[in-house]
Order: C-alpha cells, then structure tokens, then sequence
C-alpha cells in the first residue's frame, strides 16, 4: 500500500487528468465522482512500482478509461444526460471554448479518446495507439475522420 504523501502527489498530478477523462465519458458530474475516487483507491492499493512516470501517467488513464467503459456497461447506469451536464462542469471557459467542447462531445466515443489524448495530454499517435491497444494507423484514420467532422460541426473558418 502507497503512503498518505504518494497519494497526495498522485491526486495533485492526475486528478484534473481523471476528472477530463470521465467528463467525456461519462457526461456526469456524481459518476465522475465515484470513477475518480476508485482509481485513486486502486492507486493507493497497487503495490507495483511503475517504471516512469510516463508508465504512470498512462496507467491512470487506462484505468480511468476502463472504469468509466464498465460504468457505461453497468445495467444501472442511466445513459442518457444531456450535454448542458457537462457545461455546467465548464463554467469558467470562453464560449468559443464551450462550443468547441460541445462538438467533441458529440463526435462518436472512439474519435472523442484519441482527440483527448491528443490534443488535451499531448499523446502521440503511436503513444496513443499503445494506450488504447489499437494499431496506429488506426489512430491516425480516428483523428483525420474527427477533425474531419469537428469542421464539418463548427464550420470551416476554425481550421487549424
């Protein structure tokens, strides 16, 4: 088991990155709370040693990413929430920002991951490819198709 100070580095280093993860996911502010608190509970019980902090980093995510898809399984979750949800959770960004955010919400859940990753943890293709276990021209096919989209929702002049 990790000591109190761990946990507290950890939580001051990957909690806005957990938080922004189950955010897309989940479009709940309570589901979100309950995914964050149990990936630093698993966090606190791991006894491995990671080899980096980008191995880390990237067991965060995965495990973020793999509590929130067995929520979204869960025969009790209620799928349904309206986007307005999660702008509420984004009050304090600029209405360009806000809509922008909208588009990526609606753009399919495989294209909204690697768009996050990407854009928002400054993964790489290949490095995303490894944390989602898919190869990477996928990845790349994922990304054109979503910026593809993302222009088609909020109009060619925000190219770039």
């Amino acid at each position: 088991m990790r000591s109190e100070e761990e946990l507290r580095a950890a939580i001051e280093q990957y909690e806005d990155t957990v938080r922004r993860l189950c955010m897309i996911h989940l479009k709940n502010e309570a589901d979100t709370q309950d995914i964050i608190q149990n990936v630093f509970l698993k966090y606190l019980l791991r006894h491995e040693a990671f080899e980096s902090p980008e191995h880390e980093k990237a067991w965060f995510i995965r495990v973020t990413l793999n509590a929130c898809k067995d929520l979204i399984k869960s025969v009790f979750r209620n799928r349904t929430v309206p986007l307005e949800a999660l702008n509420a959770y984004a009050t304090n960004i600029s209405d360009d920002a806000r809509e922008v955010l909208s588009a990526v919400m609606a753009l399919p859940q495989g294209y909204r991951d690697v768009v996050y990753l990407h854009y928002y943890e400054g993964y790489t293709v290949p490095e995303i490819g490894a944390l989602l276990g898919k190869n990477k021209n996928t990845i790349y096919t994922h990304l054109t198709r979503a910026r593809q989209r993302l222009r088609e929702m909020l109009g060619d002049d925000r190219n770039g």
